[in-house]
Formats: C-alpha cells, structure tokens, sequence
C-alpha cells in the first residue's frame, strides 16, 4: 500500500514543482496530484505542456518521491453536451500527462448534477464509451468517488454506477470526510467492491445527521447544500477503529496497488505539522487493524 500526500493545502505557498521536495520533507513517499492552476485545474483543460511535465517528473526523482495517482475532474457526466464533449477532451490530455509521468492510477469524481440524475448518468456512460478504451489501452486504473453534490452520492449507489461500465480499469475510491453523505454503513461498502477498492482518503468530518439534524444550521431551512469537512482525523466523527479494521479485512492495506491519502484540507495554518500526524496516525492505525487481525 502506498501512502500519499494531498498537496492541496500548499498551493498557495508552493509552486507545483516544489511539491516532491517538501512531500520527503514530511516523510512521505508518494505524492497525489490534484486539480492545480498549472497543471490539471478544475472543469478546464489541462494547462502543462510536455516540458513542464518532464520538469515535474525530474523533480520527483529528485526528491525520491513517486506520484501514487493523479486527480482530474471534469464535467463528464454533465447534462450539456457542448460541457461534457469539451470534458472529454480534456480527459484525454489528463490521460496522456498521467502515463507520461509514469503514473497508472487516477482517481475522481463523477461530475454530475443530483437535480439531473438520469440525465447525469446517461452523459456518464456516454463518456465511459468514449474513454474506456483509452484507459484499458494505457493500462490507467480510475476510482470514482460518490462526492458530496454530484447525481450519485451514495456509496453503493456508486459502486453500481462504476459496476455498470463493465471495465476491470474502473474501481472505487473511499473518501472517508463523505462517510455521512454516502447513506451505506462503511463497512458494507468495503465489503461490497471488494478488490476494487484502489483509492481512500484520510480526513475527518462531523456527521451532519446528528442532533436530529442540527449539528449544522443553514437559513432558510431546506438549503440545498451538502456541509462536509476534511479535518485530521479524530477532530470529527468518523468512526477510525472501524474504518481502518475494514481496510485490513478488505485487504486493501496488504495489496501493492492500494493508495491511502491524506487530504486534511481544514487547517492550512498548521499544515506541515497535520501532515505529518497524519502520517504517523495512519501508519499507527493500520498497523493495529493489522494486528487485530491476526
């Protein structure tokens, strides 16, 4: 299993080629790209050329840092074809930038529209037709994740959507900071994608259902929004002894090409030190589940 590093917390104080150097500065060994101004930003097409991609692999190997997956999204699944034609597109160019970084693995969302969802899903298809063959052809494996906002936020919802492509390059990635938008107990989502389980998240969220709903308050009442957070874990409700034992019966944690993230996104203040417990966190903690195990 590799563990990685969620960059997005340094955006704002490094530059995208800085991010191998300071991912080994914190004791990392691998590094997540996600949706950067420079290089694959959200919704449009991907802005690195050939030799800034280069120059990033460089640095990587500078560092002795190894990209675990690569993080694009696009409107795919979006109800308006001149959107999700153009996302398609730029797919294509975050395909080739990923196996130009020698990279097999990416991860993302399904890019919908929940007050659209047939309509959402039936654009959805309409791209896995489109790339599938690109993505079984290079050889790239790409988790979805039922994100919080999008026509399937469900977890085993999602993983039927995922099933439904028919694709041994598609799988599912666990965002734990969802667990209380994904309405399935985690443990039987585990349970359900199996092996197919390729991607997790590491970040804390309160569970929005509690105090009979008023953990959080939005005026007026109704709001269509969805409230989640990506604090380091222990600091919400995400049940972590459950979380890690179910990775360690899944066997993701014993499989070589399992990627764990951290994504704490709550405190860019303290962000090195974060990312470093979170580190040592999830090192400790599948380390126990493990153990438990045995």
């Amino acid at each position: 299993m590799k563990i990685a590093l969620d960059p997005t917390p340094f955006h704002h104080s490094h530059s995208l080629l800085e991010f191998p150097e300071l991912a080994a500065e914190l004791g990392y060994k691998y590094l997540q790209l996600t949706p950067h101004q420079d290089l694959l930003p959200f919704f449009t097409h991907p802005k690195a050329d050939d030799q800034l991609v280069a120059d990033l692999k460089t640095a990587c190997t500078k560092a002795g840092i190894e990209i675990a997956s690569v993080l694009p999204v696009h409107r795919w699944s979006s109800p308006d074809p001149v959107l999700r034609e153009a996302a398609v597109r730029y797919w294509k160019r975050a395909i080739q930038i990923t196996v130009d970084l020698g990279v097999n693995q990416m991860n993302t969302e399904f890019s919908g529209r929940p007050e659209l969802p047939e309509e959402s899903e039936a654009a959805f298809y309409r791209s896995m037709e489109e790339l599938v063959p690109l993505f079984e052809s290079e050889g790239i494996n790409v988790a979805f994740d039922p994100h919080p906002d999008d026509f399937v936020e469900e977890g085993l919802a999602g993983w039927r959507v995922i099933r439904g492509v028919n694709s041994p390059n598609l799988s599912f990635a666990y965002v734990a900071a969802h667990t209380f938008h994904m309405k399935d107990e985690p443990l039987e989502i585990m349970a359900a994608v199996g092996q197919k389980l390729r991607v997790v998240h590491v970040a804390d969220t309160m569970n929005h259902h509690a105090s009979h709903g008023l953990r959080y308050i939005t005026n007026p009442p109704g709001n269509a929004v969805r409230v989640h957070q990506h604090l380091k874990i222990g600091d919400g409700d995400v049940n972590w002894d459950e979380f890690f034992g179910g990775l360690a019966d899944n066997g993701f944690t014993s499989r070589e090409e399992s990627v764990m993230v951290s994504c704490v996104f709550a405190e860019n203040e303290n962000a090195k030190e974060v990312a470093k417990y979170q580190l040592q966190t999830m090192r400790s903690s599948v380390a126990a589940a493990e153990a438990a195990r045995v």
